[in-house]
């Protein structure tokens, strides 16, 4: 084969590849593409852990904390919080979904109550920063705070141990301002299976398809991060309206449990559902996930070989770490699920959901929440253009949130589901 002829099968070869990834826009308008983009439609986020840090750190006593900075939050043994006023700003960020998380470990009894001092404590820092923070509890109010220049904020709960096996809970929950409740945790319940945990029921059990059904009666959005993949398929067999993903990856591209299929993906368009990409390394990085499973493995290794040492365990592991040292998690991994979900479900069902303040950190360049506009950037560097941007942003999250509305007043009429007091909710499916 000659040299000229080997050079125009590489170019045809190099032409083809880019024709199926889009065109690559030059750095300098990328940039233009994904400010205009922002501008217009600012990052709608779908998960943010600050209120558990305020747990955490703080015990909820936040009288004197200071929100719109929160660098000095570092201390000896823990990094600083990845959020504050100053920093959403500067990721444009224009509306969050604030997670009142609660550990699954805890009794449901005491779950109920600490998710209500997780809403109290929510309540409480919007209300402490009425110049930045405004409370949101509708598409309307959303937009309303987009409007005004302040960060529409909203709560999520994560795990349905925060409902005690109670549909009367559930429906507390929203009154007091919940508006999405992702199903599991990392422990599968006496209704839902996990994706972490062992599965009991197959998916949900019928006590679980009705949780779906009156979330979409009082129009609390159905969230599937963290469930298995046949409770995701069991949600959208009983879904009338859009669900989302809050924070989760592609399956396809890293192989996390945590990540959503394909077969559930391609779903998404007739539900009208959203998956918010995650920016967690190990969910979004391959070989770090693998990295992370090596490094497991030698530890149990270790630990057989040599029982009742842990001394010589702790220095055979750190030899191991300086040995292996671990991948690096980047913005462009994190492109690479949104090509991947936008080429399987379509760009209509993408948004963003980055899990700060629940992670150590997130890829590099993205640290923190003031990295969404370089991972906007990249997108536009890939083709994508600024109606694709935005509706990657927030319109997704828009739409699906205004549908899910649509679908509650549609059966306001409906009466409440009801299940006798205190009967147990473990059944078969």
């Amino acid at each position: 084969m000659g040299e000229n002829t080997m050079i125009r099968i590489a170019a045809a070869a190099l032409a083809s590849t880019a024709l199926l990834a889009g065109p690559l826009v030059a750095q300098d308008n990328a940039e233009e593409v994904a400010a205009a983009a922002l501008e217009s439609a600012p990052v709608w986020d779908g998960h943010n852990d600050v209120p558990i840090q305020l747990r955490s750190r703080m015990g909820n006593v936040i009288n004197d904390f200071d929100f719109v900075d929160t660098l000095d939050t570092q201390t000896a043994t823990r990094a600083a919080m990845h959020s504050d006023i100053v920093r959403l700003r500067q990721g444009k960020v224009g509306a969050q979904w604030w997670s009142v998380y609660v550990s699954p470990s805890q009794t449901e009894p005491e779950a109920v109550q600490a998710t209500i001092e997780q809403i109290d404590v929510t309540k409480r820092l919007i209300a402490a920063n009425p110049g930045a923070l405004q409370l949101a509890l509708t598409a309307d109010d959303v937009e309303a705070a987009m409007e005004n220049g302040k960060i529409a904020s909203l709560m999520g709960m994560e795990g349905g141990h925060s409902i005690g096996n109670s549909l009367a809970v559930l429906r507390q929950m929203y009154e007091m301002g919940a508006r999405y409740m992702t199903l599991t945790h990392g422990r599968t319940l006496d209704w839902a299976d996990s994706a972490t945990d062992k599965p009991r029921h197959g998916g949900l059990n019928a006590f679980g398809m009705d949780v779906v059904r009156e979330m979409n009666r009082i129009g609390m959005m159905v969230d599937l991060s963290h469930v298995s993949e046949e409770a995701m398929h069991d949600a959208l067999d009983v879904a009338g309206a859009p669900v989302i993903f809050s924070h989760s990856g592609a399956r396809a591209v890293t192989g996390h449990l945590r990540n959503v299929p394909d077969s559930v993906l391609k779903r998404l368009p007739e539900n009208g559902g959203v998956l918010m990409v995650v920016a967690l390394p190990w969910f979004i990085t391959e070989d770090l996930r693998q990295h992370a499973a090596n490094r497991t493995a030698e530890q149990a290794r270790l630990e057989a070989l040599l029982p009742g040492l842990p001394d010589e365990v702790a220095a055979g592991l750190a030899k191991w770490d300086a040995e292996n040292r671990p991948p690096v998690s980047t913005i462009e991994d994190m492109a690479d699920h949104i090509d991947h979900i936008r080429d399987v479900a379509g760009i209509d069902h993408i948004g963003i959901g980055g899990d700060y303040d629940g992670m150590p950190t997130g890829p590099v360049g993205m640290e923190d929440v003031t990295g969404y506009p370089a991972l906007f950037v990249e997108l536009a560097k890939r083709g994508y253009s600024q109606a694709d941007l935005e509706k990657i942003s927030s319109r997704n999250m828009m739409r699906a949130m205004r549908a899910a509305e649509a679908y509650a007043e549609s059966r306001k009429n409906m009466a409440p589901i009801e299940y006798p007091a205190g009967a147990s909710r473990d059944e078969e499916s």
